[in-house]
């Protein structure tokens, strides 16, 4: 599998019903641009509808983190770059980069660990042999690319 590097397929325009008493998009709605640009990464790893249905499996996130760099205002066109940075059977990390697209300058990041889930249980599950491959495939490619700023970092204030 030959997966896109780096993987920048999702955009969309802030909306009127997104911005909050300060002027600019309230903190859920990254969530809610972030999520949208999950669905287009997982329907190109081909974990989309038709393979949840077929397989029985789908992926919930369990942990995430987000860091708000930059302001986004009304109208403004954002884009995300998704990266594939690691993947077993059970799981999927991936790293999110919210961009103004004509400014270029990063909005925001979000990191999410995917859980592998059996749709009949609700509880862990496994990826098949060649469901996992492909997740194995996009973090190969996807890591020839530079370490993005912010993976793994914690919420603290230092001392």
């Amino acid at each position: 599998m030959n997966f896109p590097t780096p993987f920048d397929r999702h955009s969309e325009r802030v909306r009127p019903e997104w911005i909050d008493f300060n002027g600019h998009m309230n903190v859920a709605y990254y969530v809610v641009v972030f999520d949208n640009a999950v669905d287009v990464l997982f329907e190109a790893l081909g974990y989309g509808r038709d393979w949840r249905e077929a397989a029985g499996r789908s992926h919930f996130a369990v942990e995430a983190h987000i860091r708000y760099l930059g302001e986004v205002k009304l109208g403004t066109l954002v884009t995300v770059e998704s990266r594939m940075l690691g993947a077993d059977a059970k799981r999927l990390h991936h790293f999110h980069i919210m961009r103004n697209a004509e400014t270029g300058a990063v909005a925001a990041t979000f990191e999410v660990l995917s859980l592998t889930v059996d749709m009949t249980t609700r509880k862990a599950g496994s990826l098949a042999p060649a469901d996992l491959q492909r997740a194995l495939d996009a973090v190969a490619a996807h890591a020839t690319l530079p370490l993005p700023d912010g993976v793994g970092r914690a919420v603290a204030i230092k001392r």
